[in-house]
């Protein structure tokens, strides 16, 4: 029976996509990988963002970085490269990294580079959610 697939953050396999140059790997997801087929995406680096890049965060329209540069095109870019893949797999569930503002759910830092958190979803899980594919916090694997 084939597994099931589900998109994932690459940082939490620990793939070093994070903005920093580093991972956020989570062993029970790495573990994980035994029972379900896990398809890595990093919408930051799909969007044509290198890695390390400067740290950023989503205000109100768009996502900046520490030092006010607008990234907003890269980061919708690659959500919808996200979004593409997920239809071509036809994936039905992503589990992103919390707080991101590219994969975070529910809840993400306000902009301000304060580590202030609002009620609100990274770009990537934000388009994911409207259009249908269910999105799960990597919160839910600590």
């Amino acid at each position: 029976m084939e597994k099931e697939k589900i998109l994932i953050s690459a940082c939490l396999i620990g793939l070093n996509c994070k903005y920093n140059g580093g991972n956020n790997e989570n062993s029970k997801l790495v573990e994980l990988m035994k029972e379900k087929d896990l398809i890595p995406i990093c919408p930051e680096q799909l969007g044509g963002l290198k890695t390390p890049r400067a740290s950023a965060e989503r205000t109100q329209e768009k996502v900046l970085t520490k030092e006010g540069i607008d990234v907003t095109k890269e980061y919708q870019k690659g959500a919808e490269e996200v979004l593409k893949l997920a239809k071509k797999l036809n994936i039905k569930k992503a589990i992103l990294k919390s707080r991101s503002p590219s994969c975070g759910i529910d809840e993400i830092y306000d902009g301000t580079f304060s580590h202030t958190l609002i009620k609100r979803d990274g770009v990537t899980a934000e388009l994911l959610k409207k259009n249908g594919i269910e999105v799960i916090s990597s919160d839910k694997y600590i």
